[in-house]
């Protein structure tokens, strides 16, 4: 997975203007109940914003992108388990791990409506809370508003991290 991500970063460096496509469909797969499972993109999000401040690539396409793959993810995630219910736990690759459902249930019972913002930046809970909110049929409005609002301070954290990163090790370069 390590090798993804930075053959990723290395083909952004090189063809800049497809950062943002590139951070929109790896935001959606990492927030896509199915496809998060499988592969975790948010390395490639932190090394993508790592190119930010050193490459000159602009912070508020990629941002945005960002953003609207993730609330996307998870509105199509809500979307499967407000259709599906129940069911979606015999679905690929969720059988797989079948307390993965349960999991985000409780936390979603719990926590409520701000159970989708705090799962957004919780691996395991990323993938199910979204279902469990559609199969228990939070409330739609409140469900998009805490999905868009947390999606986009999430875009920002990643990004803004490897920005972070990325500059402290030009830093500890110039002290060598």
């Amino acid at each position: 997975m390590e090798q993804f991500a930075h053959a990723l970063a290395d083909f952004v460096r090189a063809h800049q203007a497809w950062a943002a496509p590139i951070v929109f469909l790896l935001a959606f797969g990492e927030s896509l109940a199915f496809i998060s499972l499988l592969v975790p993109a948010w390395g490639a999000l932190v090394g993508i914003g790592a190119l930010i401040g050193v490459s000159g690539i602009s912070f508020f396409p990629v941002w945005i992108a960002g953003g609207l793959g993730a609330a996307l993810g998870d509105w199509v995630s809500y979307w499967f388990g407000y259709r599906y219910k129940e069911s979606v736990a015999q679905m690929w690759p969720l059988s797989r791990y079948p307390e993965l459902l349960p999991k985000g249930e409780v936390f979603v019972r719990s926590w409520g409506v701000p159970s989708i913002f705090i799962g957004r930046f919780f691996g395991p809970l990323r993938a199910s809370v979204p279902l469990a909110a559609g199969i228990f049929e939070m409330p739609y409005w409140s469900f998009q508003i805490a999905n868009f609002v947390s999606a986009l301070v999430w875009s920002a954290a990643l990004l803004l991290f490897g920005d972070v990163i990325a500059k402290l090790m030009e830093w500890i370069w110039r002290l060598l």
